[in-house]
């Protein structure tokens, strides 16, 4: 007669001990608001600021017409409307970067991850797993709070009866996922921004630049074709939106590279830590 495996027990099916993270997702929609609506008041009370002009407009508004900026700073204001929102969007970068960095930091824990799994692994070889799991309680980061998940079904299958070595195992590794896939949200969340300013910065940046061109050439034709210092100027102008979206682009760019480059070594480190309790558990409770 045909050996039969053990069923299941409820342990082996139970939910993971490690909780959604609640975490309040406010930045996400109103940090591009607020970055907006600072991006304009830059643009429109520091740029647009009439002592800075020589020619101020006699009436304010939406978006005065100042001429004859007399600073760099100024010049930029003539620029156009896109440039608040390019700002904004400089401004966006900087907010979802510090944001990013301080979520990472965290998820990284306290000390270097390659040495947390070996003290881990020289734990359990030493069968002691209250002390692996203090070690994961000093660590604190994502890759500490997975291996501690997958430690307390470890430390469950051993002296569960009911299943056999495989089936713990297998166990212990979905435990390991489920809290993987707890954690791993929580560390790409807002990066979208970051990789959409990388391509679209330099796109509104063109617009701009584009924009700038035709009230450029416009003016030129309307004169006659005989100013060609104010064509200069305005085409100097126009490409003020060009170097300000390319400029934006660029730190985003280096930002979700650098954060991306952090998240691969935490995930690295998560895989590590779900292949080191499998083995060792497969190895030391045959």
């Amino acid at each position: 007669m045909a050996d039969q495996r053990p069923a299941a027990t409820a342990t082996s099916t139970k939910a993971t001990s490690v909780q959604p993270k609640r975490s309040s997702n406010i930045i996400s929609w109103l940090a591009p608001i607020i970055c907006i609506i600072v991006g304009y008041i830059i643009w429109r009370y520091g740029m647009g600021n009439a002592d800075g002009f020589r020619e101020p407009a006699a009436t304010g508004g939406f978006w005065p017409e100042h001429k004859h900026p007399k600073t760099a700073f100024n010049r930029i204001y003539e620029g156009g409307i896109i440039v608040p929102l390019l700002i904004g969007m400089l401004l966006m970068v900087i907010t979802f970067s510090i944001e990013r960095f301080l979520t990472i930091s965290r998820a990284l824990g306290s000390g270097n991850i390659a040495d947390f799994i070996r003290k881990v692994q020289y734990h359990l070889a030493n069968r002691n797993v209250d002390a692996a799991i203090a070690e994961c309680d000093k660590q604190r980061g994502s890759v500490a709070n997975v291996m501690k998940a997958g430690l307390r079904r470890y430390k469950e299958m051993i002296s569960e009866g009911g299943l056999d070595t495989e089936q713990k195992v297998m166990s212990i590794q979905k435990e390991v996922e489920e809290a993987t896939a707890l954690e791993l949200p929580m560390l790409q969340k807002n990066l979208v921004f970051l990789s959409t300013i990388t391509s679209v910065g330099t796109l509104i940046a063109l617009l701009g630049t584009v924009i700038g061109m035709i009230k450029s050439f416009s003016a030129l034709g309307d004169s006659g074709g005989g100013n060609a210092a104010d064509l200069a100027v305005g085409i100097s102008e126009a490409l003020y939106n060009t170097a300000l979206g390319i400029g934006t682009s660029a730190l985003a760019l280096i930002m979700y590279n650098v954060f991306t480059t952090k998240i691969d070594s935490i995930t690295y480190g998560i895989d590590e830590s779900g292949f080191t309790l499998t083995q060792s558990f497969a190895s030391l409770y045959k």
